[in-house]
């Protein structure tokens, strides 16, 4: 591609810089157009707008690819734990055994939360959703750690970050055992973050609770499969909420906000009902004719993706952990069972492979989640659990990024022109 794009408007032509990434499509330099012509580019849903520099996560939505710092997710998701995604992540490299064990340590002894917080949860109604409730309570955390919201100095942004990545996962359990009447669980240092999070959500006071090694490990790779996925809505909002020196709970608290919505984080919860709807394998065939059908609103949830025009590189690493929760747990239900069945078909219809719709992470995680016992409303709260690590090296990178400026969208404007003041006598 050539170094400057050309423009031509009004009879001028222009230039603008052509960028170039490490891998990845050219990116043209817009910056000085609107003061050189006058003119705005128009791209809603920013879906031809690059944002940011970014040196975190790579997506190549053709070849099915998805990259943390260089390394593909389905390495990570194999061979890697949580703890090491989130060091990648913030830091840039994989940690050696010695800077995993400090990280480790450090996210651990950051786990409980202010006791005051319990009280916070008692102003919810008990029906609440939990996602309300994490909005309210991770923004609140601004209010209890005063010596972590200075976003200038990077000892404080460091330890805001280990914060937040370590009390998410209790203000998630907390939520949960709130809406089903239970005490809440207070955190074991002696378990791993995601075993912590485990007895945390499902334990209970009365009897010790052993965790199981199969559902911890595929809890992980949900997590690692969830880490940070490029400049998504949740995380631009987060980005942009940044922009204006908000504090990081602050900002982390409205990327969760973002991620509540249905056409964002409740599509694992959207193919959970779906196939709840199907019932059982021998209805599958009606519900395929349906989805081809153009006259019929149906969709199959969890099928295809907004990026992925290949197949989801996270989902093959969940195909393979659904097999594996399954035998442990001794899954034996008509649901999971028209999930696997309906895979098998719809990787084998022509119809599906030419649509490229093909099973997303979203169709695996919510069978997953569901047979680990998580009810759908704590699906995108877990979402949330995972992000948050995504979300703080996001916000972290652009509090550095010199090129960064408070967020400032244009608009095309298509209101009624200026007009005169009528009194309302005379209307």
């Amino acid at each position: 591609m050539t170094d400057a794009a050309k423009l031509s408007l009004d009879g001028k032509d222009f230039e603008y810089p052509v960028l170039t990434g490490t891998i990845g499509p050219d990116v043209v330099d817009i910056r000085k157009m609107y003061g050189q012509t006058g003119a705005f580019t128009y791209d809603p849903g920013f879906t031809s707008t690059a944002s940011c520099q970014s040196t975190l996560t790579y997506i190549d939505g053709d070849e099915g690819v998805l990259l943390h710092r260089g390394y593909a997710i389905g390495e990570l998701a194999e061979q890697s734990s949580f703890m090491e995604v989130a060091y990648l992540l913030l830091n840039g490299d994989l940690p050696t055994k010695d800077e995993l064990a400090a990280f480790s340590t450090t996210i651990t002894r950051h786990t409980m939360v202010h006791e005051q917080l319990a009280a916070f949860f008692r102003g919810f109604r008990r029906d609440a959703h939990p996602m309300a409730i994490m909005c309210g309570v991770v923004g609140a955390l601004s209010a209890f750690y005063h010596d972590s919201t200075d976003i200038h100095d990077p000892v404080q942004r460091t330890i805001a970050s280990h914060r937040l990545i370590a009390k998410i996962p209790t203000i998630a359990a907390m939520a949960y055992k709130y809406s089903v009447g239970q005490p809440f669980v207070y955190p074991d240092n002696s378990l791993s973050y995601t075993g912590n999070f485990l007895r945390m959500t499902f334990g209970v006071p009365a009897e010790p609770y052993v965790v199981n090694p199969v559902v911890e490990k595929a809890m992980d790779r949900i997590f690692i499969l969830h880490a940070d996925h490029e400049q998504n809505a949740s995380t631009s909002t987060v980005r942009l909420a940044g922009s204006s020196g908000a504090n990081p709970f602050a900002c982390i608290a409205a990327g969760i906000a973002c991620l509540w919505g249905p056409a964002h984080g409740g599509a694992n919860e959207a193919a959970l009902n779906m196939l709840r709807e199907i019932g059982t394998p021998d209805r599958i065939p009606e519900f395929i004719a349906r989805a081809k059908d153009k006259n019929d609103p149906f969709r199959l949830m969890g099928f295809g993706h907004r990026v992925y025009k290949n197949y989801d590189p996270r989902a093959t690493v969940m195909q393979k952990t659904v097999r594996e929760v399954f035998e442990s747990l001794k899954v034996s239900d008509p649901v999971f069972e028209t999930a696997l069945r309906l895979e098998e078909i719809a990787l084998s219809d022509p119809y599906f492979a030419e649509k490229k719709l093909f099973p997303n992470v979203d169709f695996y995680s919510g069978i997953i989640l569901s047979a680990i016992g998580f009810p759908t409303e704590m699906f995108t709260v877990l979402f949330a659990l995972a992000r948050t690590v995504g979300w703080v090296a996001q916000w972290n990178e652009m509090i550095t990024d010199p090129d960064q400026k408070i967020g400032r969208p244009r608009q095309l404007y298509t209101g009624p022109a200026q007009r005169s003041y009528v009194g309302l006598d005379q209307r």
